[in-house]
């Protein structure tokens, strides 16, 4: 039987270590919730997340989900009082939010690397969400705790997040052929909400190697969006789902973009579709955002109460966005005046070619390519940045370990220098991140090329946030 005397204790444990926490330097996102959950157990976790009346809602994905959760809650808060939790991964960190928070609804950034430390289907079970959200899937953490981990075992990790609900609404990427795939399986247990792009103004040469995820074999593609998102199907009947929400136009310009973005779906709170249509003016913060746009404007038109706010509340956060809604560390393009630097984290070939997609907007001339590398057994990794490097036909490359890794740094860089015979590599670990952190801003600031891009590899907010706030201070 449940013991509420535990519960009760280890509720106020939890708010006892919050308020200790915040006097002290870091973990005061998750080491009140470690102690919950440390004196009460599994079912004080289940408990205290049903203390939320509406649910919870988590994002997942591989890229995204801190953007998209961001902006999910500058769009719920509109409406009600929320609970969230973003940028902490951890189960932890969602048993602290609801914990020391105040509301009825739940939004949750949960990232995932494998299904024994993501525990995902642990983690629907306790937290019982009423939501998950996917944004993209692609390769990522093929090391994970210094041993490989197979892509297939990371979308499996993924899957399970979602795979016990029973009731509730997934919302997915219908143009990434792994996410809508998990929105179709779902489909026989709890409604599923797709976005998409609806319009061929945006292309990408894409990725002909992308497997279908019922059968195996390679999908056929008529329109790549971006990487293996686009509008494809295969011989075995798999094919895209239409999208509820889709951006049907868009316009851009050197200082906005101009969306326009059409809804049908099932909203979860009054338990019936409804239709918007918005016109949206956001600044120019690059093509992956629009998948970001699309998925918070997807969960928020479904597990809002207030539907009828919907269009107005959409128009009011997005028309008065800024670059500043970017996480730190992610990927920005700065000008210091003799040159622009495109820099930020691509730790997977998604996300590098999101990035190098991105700064080809402001090309006009010869690029330098500074390259933080991946580490050892994440070979897959470098092939898909490798590419990507060569696509942007950089006249010189510079190359660094962006992991733990300086023998497996240099491996990569010899096979870059191949190709690029005056590639020039700087082979500084992570016990000298200081050290990186200055020749990394050294080589931008100093480089004889008008346009710069520095991506790869790194610790988001102890590499990435770090150099840009040096480069952005110049």
């Amino acid at each position: 039987m449940f013991s509420f005397i535990k519960f009760n204790i280890a509720k106020l444990s939890g708010k006892v270590a919050y308020h200790l926490a915040k006097h002290g330097p870091g973990s005061g996102g998750t080491y009140p919730g470690y102690i919950f959950k440390k004196i009460g157990g599994p079912e004080s976790i289940q408990k205290i997340a049903s203390d939320l009346n509406t649910g919870s809602v988590l994002v997942n994905g591989t890229n995204g989900k801190t953007t998209t959760t961001t902006l999910l809650i500058k769009l719920m808060s509109n409406d009600v009082q929320i609970r969230s939790s973003y940028e902490n991964n951890t189960l932890n960190a969602i048993v602290t939010a609801i914990l020391n928070q105040e509301g009825d609804l739940g939004i949750f950034e949960y990232g995932i690397r494998d299904a024994a430390h993501g525990i995902p289907n642990t983690v629907q079970k306790l937290i019982n969400p009423i939501g998950v959200v996917y944004t993209t899937i692609s390769r990522e953490h093929i090391q994970v705790a210094g041993v490989k981990n197979p892509f297939n075992s990371y979308y499996n990790a993924k899957k399970l997040l979602s795979e016990g609900m029973q009731e509730g609404v997934v919302v997915t990427n219908c143009d990434d052929p792994r996410t809508a795939f998990i929105g179709l399986n779902k489909e026989k247990d709890v409604k599923v909400n797709y976005y998409g792009i609806a319009t061929d103004v945006i292309e990408d040469i894409g990725d002909k190697s992308v497997e279908c995820p019922k059968c195996g074999r390679l999908l056929d593609y008529s329109h790549f969006y971006l990487n293996h998102r686009g509008i494809y199907a295969c011989e075995c009947g798999f094919k895209r789902p239409e999208p509820n929400v889709k951006l049907t136009d868009i316009e851009f310009s050197s200082s906005s973009w101009d969306l326009t973005i059409e809804g049908d779906l099932f909203n979860y709170v009054v338990s019936e579709n409804i239709k918007f249509n918005l016109k949206l003016n956001v600044p120019p913060f690059g093509l992956h955002n629009i998948y970001n746009t699309l998925a918070s404007i997807t969960a928020y038109a479904t597990f809002t109460p207030k539907v009828e706010n919907i269009e107005t509340t959409a128009k009011k956060v997005f028309n008065n966005l800024d670059m500043s809604f970017i996480p730190t560390g992610r990927f920005e393009v700065v000008d210091i005046g003799d040159k622009l630097v495109g820099l930020g984290q691509g730790d997977n070939g998604d996300a590098l070619k999101i990035n190098t997609m991105f700064m080809k907007l402001y090309l006009d001339g010869p690029l330098e390519f500074i390259y933080t590398t991946p580490d050892e057994y994440e070979d897959e990794i470098f092939e898909d940045h490798y590419e990507i490097i060569k696509s942007m036909n950089p006249g010189h490359v510079v190359v660094l370990p962006g992991r733990k890794s300086i023998k497996k740094a240099e491996e990569y860089y010899n096979i870059i220098k191949k190709d690029y015979p005056d590639a020039d590599f700087y082979p500084l670990g992570y016990d000298e991140m200081k050290i990186k952190i200055e020749k990394l801003h050294e080589l931008a600031i100093n480089s004889d090329y008008e346009y710069v891009i520095m991506s790869g590899c790194g610790e988001e907010q102890a590499m990435w946030g770090e150099i840009k706030k040096k480069i952005i201070n110049e």
